[in-house]
C-alpha cells in the first residue's frame, strides 16, 4: 500500500468538500474546483480529514492511491491558498504587455506574439519582463506557464528567452576561431 496515499488531508476552515463517486469537488477561499479520481480510488471525508481508499485490494491499483491522494491536496491547498508560477523574460528588446485576456509578446520574432490567457488562470506583468501565473489548479498553472516559456526557450549560449524564475542555465561556449 502506498505510504502517500494513507496519508490523510486535513480540511481547513472554510473548505466544503462534496464527493460523488469518481470525482470531488472543492470549494475554498480562492475559488472552486472539480477533481477527478483514477479509476479504482475513492475519497471519503472522515472527522473533518479527506482521505484516498482503494476499492479493492487488487495490487493494480497500489500505483493510483498515491496519485489520488496528492489529486487531492493539490486541489485542497489550491482553493486556500493558489498556485503560483513566475516566469523572466530576459533579452534586448524582449518584453510582455497584458491586454484583456491575452498576453501580447515581443521576443525578437518579427512580429508580436499573442497567448490567450485561460479560463481559471490570472496572470501578472510587472516591470514587462516579470510574469506571474496564478490559479487554484496545479496542473493548468504549471501548463499555462509552461507554454509561455515554450514560445522562446532560453539560449543556452546568450541566455536570452523566456525562463522559470530562478532556473539555472549551463552557458555554453560558443564557436572557437581556427
Amino acid at each position: 500500500m502506498s505510504r502517500i496515499g494513507k496519508k490523510p488531508i486535513a480540511i481547513p476552515k472554510g473548505v466544503t468538500i462534496n464527493v460523488d463517486g469518481t470525482a470531488i469537488d472543492v470549494k475554498g477561499p480562492k475559488g472552486q474546483m472539480r477533481q477527478s479520481l483514477p479509476p479504482g480510488v475513492i475519497a471519503a471525508v472522515e472527522e473533518n480529514q479527506l482521505l484516498a481508499k482503494k476499492s479493492s485490494d487488487d495490487r493494480q491499483l497500489d500505483k493510483f492511491h498515491g496519485l489520488a491522494r496528492s489529486l487531492m491536496n493539490n486541489a485542497v491547498l489550491g482553493v486556500t491558498d493558489g498556485w503560483k508560477r513566475e516566469l523572466d523574460i530576459v533579452g534586448v528588446g524582449y518584453r510582455a504587455e497584458l491586454k484583456g485576456k491575452q498576453i501580447v509578446l515581443a521576443l525578437g520574432y518579427s512580429h508580436p506574439v499573442v497567448y490567450d490567457i485561460p479560463n481559471g488562470i490570472e496572470v501578472a506583468v510587472e516591470k514587462q519582463t516579470h510574469i506571474t501565473v496564478t490559479g487554484v489548479d496545479r496542473q493548468l498553472v504549471g501548463q499555462v506557464a509552461a507554454n509561455l516559456r515554450r514560445l522562446r526557450k532560453p539560449d543556452p549560449y546568450q541566455q536570452k528567452g523566456v525562463r522559470y524564475t530562478g532556473e539555472i542555465l549551463k552557458k555554453k561556449a560558443g564557436k572557437t576561431g581556427a
